[in-house]
């Protein structure tokens, strides 16, 4: 049996469940799926978050389980970003796949709705192998035609996870050209991606980052920058406002200063609480002022097709922060935990 290098999640907890292993059996893709041989693959906070089964529930926002609410399946190939090459074909699979570079969709859908919210059944590496490993069998509708793409594997390796989410986020919230945008958590995947889209839409950016990383977010598309290593946060947004939208992707006990950054009918969009999930408003800043608040979970199938469209045609610039080989998981991740980057990091297997 052939078999290849692959970062295997055997539990919930720290690093040490995360166990890099050269004996994993190479996938087989089953009718209507293709094998793909894994270019490039983006390290993403859902990633951690899978590891520490950090999702919470309602009832319990300590439970240790993944983000549908129970314990994932273990063990589990980590990854939910791929780019690669389609290298075998399962019976039924598009005889023209084979031998593409393909940006992989990393949701697996209820149903593919033009209109509709789909519901979401499972994510590359939580309810399905990822892409941490050298190859990843997925179906072969989630499999996207990148052949042509200006863009280099670790460029397109950004892509999924993040700009999938940010993607989201901005038509969720219905963002307009000409309207004023907060984004935070700006330096990082997600909040780069929300820049650089809410600028080629024709927002007018004011971006939350740090003091280091103002440059490069002035760069993708930010026209004012808010540092946070200065005064509070609620301080320096006085007199910044009002904003039509906020998009964020900290939470925290900065969040109510958010909502009342807004104008009237202004709308938050939220999809990450790196600074905690628990937050507290005060209702009457989001009634009195007829606010909207949005909660957005990764991408449609057809926002994804607008995302790979605009890969194709070279429209986004993702910053690569740093790439590793696989064999260096652990340092990537620890890396990604210290923020001391803009953009993305790469993992090449």
């Amino acid at each position: 049996m052939a078999t290849m290098t692959a970062a295997v999640l055997v539990g919930h907890g720290g690093p040490d469940v995360l166990e890099l292993r050269q004996d994993v059996p190479v996938p087989t893709p089953a009718a209507g799926q293709v094998r793909v041989a894994v270019a490039a693959a983006g390290v993403n906070n859902t990633d951690l978050w899978t590891r520490e089964g950090a999702y919470g529930t309602p009832a319990d926002p300590d439970a240790v389980v993944g983000w549908k609410g129970v314990p994932i399946a273990f063990p589990r190939v980590q990854g939910g970003d791929a780019v690669g090459w389609v290298v075998e074909l399962g019976d039924g699979a598009p005889a023209d796949l084979l031998g593409r570079r393909v940006l992989v969709d990393p949701i697996a859908y209820g149903r593919d709705d033009e209109v509709d919210e789909p519901p979401i059944e499972g994510v590359l590496g939580s309810e399905e192998d990822g892409g941490f490993a050298e190859y990843l069998c997925v179906a072969a509708d989630r499999v996207h035609d990148v052949t042509g793409s200006p863009l280099s594997d670790e460029q397109l390796a950004c892509l999924p996870i993040a700009y999938g989410t940010a993607t989201g986020m901005l038509e969720r919230v219905a963002l307009a050209p000409g309207e004023r945008v907060l984004v935070t958590g700006a330096s990082g995947g997600v909040g780069i991606a929300l820049v650089q889209l809410a600028e080629a839409r024709g927002a007018q950016v004011t971006a939350v980052t740090t003091g280091r990383a103002a440059d490069a977010v002035r760069r993708a598309g930010a026209s004012h920058v808010i540092t946070r290593d200065g005064a509070p946060l609620r301080d320096q947004l006085v007199g910044a406002g009002p904003f039509a939208v906020v998009a964020d992707v900290v939470g925290g006990p900065s969040f109510g200063a958010l909502l009342g950054a807004l104008g009237t009918g202004g709308r938050v969009v939220t999809c990450g609480a790196v600074a905690g999930p628990l937050v507290e408003i005060d209702l009457r800043a989001l009634y009195l002022q007829r606010r909207a608040l949005i909660g957005s979970t990764m991408h449609t199938p057809s926002q994804f097709r607008r995302l790979v469209q605009d890969a194709r045609a070279g429209h986004l610039d993702p910053p690569v922060a740093r790439t590793y080989p696989l064999t260096e998981i652990h340092q990537a991740q620890k890396d990604f935990v210290s923020g001391d980057h803009v953009g993305k990091l790469v993992l090449i297997p």
